[in-house]
């Protein structure tokens, strides 16, 4: 079944529908309907306009191309399994939350509370040009060409890989575990608190106090850049090219580095003793 070129604005317009393939409509008017395609199974959606409320919530299976979320379209879809997203904008507040089996590509996204809560996810080449706390609680997700700017980004994630990205955040990676992150820059204040297993390689670190209270943090072939008071509480085994700012009271392990322009250890919160610091020769 085709349905083309028509515009829908009453409630659940094409609710559960299934084989379908939806091109060239407008969710939009006067009715102010939502939830167009709730329900929907094996279907497909081509430039398409989305102006109304949560109109792919429960899809399974379904594809989406060159298809534009207004600012209108909040909630967009959410419980979603095995969902497709390619050359789309999404513009609307939650856009996605708790889909299983989401990939994302060669899209841009201005949206509060992006991707939340979802699952076996695979990100290539996105934009998201504002948000507050993207990929919040995501597990078992590959990311790739990631270009964001938000605040309190990647929270909670487990079991994540981001290469090739660049991360204008803040509060990044708290409490994450089992994550790595691979030939990129992350500007970021408070990067990494209370993260487990957290790893950067071949990346560019910037922004004051990064790394408190982690544990096993391993970074290799690292720059850091402006960041001071860093390593906090935390065990670690850093290998830094270049200076660091300052480091404050780790709990063990190694630190190698060019130069740090200053450590701190109080006695009263740490044992010198149990870091290792190495400057290059």
């Amino acid at each position: 079944m085709i349905i083309e070129n028509q515009t829908f604005d009453e409630e659940r317009a094409l609710y559960g529908i299934c084989d379908a393939v939806v091109k060239n409509c407008r969710f939009d008017g006067p009715a102010d309907g939502e939830s167009a395609m709730k329900e929907a199974r094996d279907i497909q959606a081509r430039d398409c306009f989305m102006n109304l409320r949560y109109p792919f919530w429960h899809v399974q299976d379904a594809k989406i191309f060159n298809t534009t979320f207004t600012q209108n379209c909040r909630a967009a879809l959410w419980y979603g399994k095995n969902i497709l997203i390619d050359g789309c904008v999404l513009n609307g507040i939650k856009a996605l939350r708790e889909c299983d089996g989401l990939a994302i590509k060669n899209s841009t996204a201005n949206s509060v509370e992006f991707i939340w809560k979802c699952r076996n996810a695979r990100v290539e080449n996105v934009t998201i040009e504002d948000s507050e706390y993207p990929f919040f609680e995501v597990k078992d997700a590959k990311i790739a060409s990631l270009k964001m700017t938000g605040k309190y980004s990647f929270q909670y994630n487990e079991n994540v890989e981001v290469i090739d990205s660049e991360l204008n955040t803040k509060d990044a990676f708290w409490h994450a575990k089992n994550v790595t992150v691979k030939n990129s820059v992350v500007k970021s204040e408070y990067l990494g608190w209370y993260s487990e297993n957290l790893t950067l390689i071949n990346c560019t670190i910037v922004g004051t106090q990064p790394f408190c209270y982690c544990k096993n943090l391993v970074l290799e072939n690292c720059v850091m850049e402006n960041c001071d008071l860093a390593f906090e509480r935390s065990s670690v085994n850093v290998k830094v090219n270049g200076k660091i700012d300052s480091v404050k009271n780790p709990l063990e392990g190694k630190i190698v580095a060019d130069k740090i322009d200053r450590i701190i250890f109080e006695k009263e919160f740490c044992d010198a003793e149990k870091t290792q610091i190495v400057y290059k020769e």
